[in-house]
């Protein structure tokens, strides 16, 4: 990625409205960081890069998952777009990957859709607001929030600024749910953040699971641990049910990201046990 608020000037940075230098803890792994790392990035520290190394050491398939991953958000955006949806609220963001983000594949079919990015890692914020000006057309904006506390990004005056949640919208957490433990509470979670959101409404989820590979999957999440990195994997069906009452899973149910609305079905996929993300979409009844 290049034009990282690290590179540029003071002067520059100065016309980033709201910016100031974020004081980050680059002392332990993050895990937005480390996804970094896996797709290739450069916005990580040592720290991340060790903790990404020793999972890849138990789990070389990483970087395949990763990349399969951002693409599974990119057509599940697309997707949305084709349905008429313009208004998405992206939660758990990660580090902006220039030209690969919610509001560039929104706004490229309809530029006057609207994003709102959520994420509680100041280095993520810090390039959401140097990276992702959208169309002039439609709008987006930032949100400092944990998704552990929902009422934090839904109480926020930046989502009532920028969507109207009198009419339909998106929720998408890509690549998220597995950091959140069950006494976290998930379920719990998204029914607080969809509760208000009107009929037509939608909640793209993807997740980690062990299903194809539990072996590994134990020592990879030890490796997270021991990094400080909390989370769990879920079966397809604990998945599933993470989805709130009210809510309808719709074609083609939940499946690997990569047969998620493949853009080539004749393209060759990598394996189940290569890729261990399922994804879903569902729509508010």
């Amino acid at each position: 990625m290049s034009g990282s608020v690290f590179d540029r000037t003071p002067e520059q940075n100065a016309l980033v409205e709201g910016w100031t230098p974020p004081e980050i803890d680059v002392s332990r792994a993050q895990s937005a960081r480390m996804y970094d790392y896996y797709l290739g990035g450069k916005t990580n520290f040592a720290p991340d890069r060790e903790a990404a190394e020793a999972a890849l050491a138990t789990f070389p398939s990483l970087r395949v998952g990763a990349q399969a991953n951002r693409a599974f958000l990119l057509r599940l955006v697309r997707h949305l777009a084709g349905l008429g949806i313009t208004q998405f609220l992206d939660i758990g963001t990660g580090i902006p990957i220039e030209g690969r983000n919610t509001h560039d594949v929104a706004q490229a079919i309809a530029p006057e859709s609207r994003v709102v990015y959520v994420d509680n890692d100041p280095i993520v914020l810090a390039h959401a607001r140097a990276l992702m000006t959208g169309h002039p057309a439609g709008s987006t904006a930032y949100i400092d929030a944990d998704v552990r506390d929902p009422d934090s990004i839904l109480d926020h005056p930046a989502l009532a600024s920028t969507l109207d949640l009198t009419r339909p919208v998106a929720v998408l957490l890509v690549a998220v749910l597995h950091f959140i433990v069950d006494e976290d509470k998930p379920a719990e979670i998204l029914t607080r953040l969809t509760d208000g959101l009107p009929s037509g409404s939608h909640l793209g989820l993807s997740h980690g699971t062990s299903d194809f590979a539990p072996e590994v999957f134990e020592k990879l999440y030890e490796t997270y641990q021991q990094a400080g990195v909390s989370g769990q994997t879920r079966s397809r069906s604990e998945f599933a049910a993470l989805v709130p009452d009210g809510w309808e899973i719709t074609a083609p149910g939940v499946d690997l990201v990569t047969h998620w609305h493949p853009d080539d079905p004749e393209a060759p996929r990598p394996d189940a046990e290569h890729v261990y993300f399922y994804g879903l979409l569902a729509r508010k009844r």
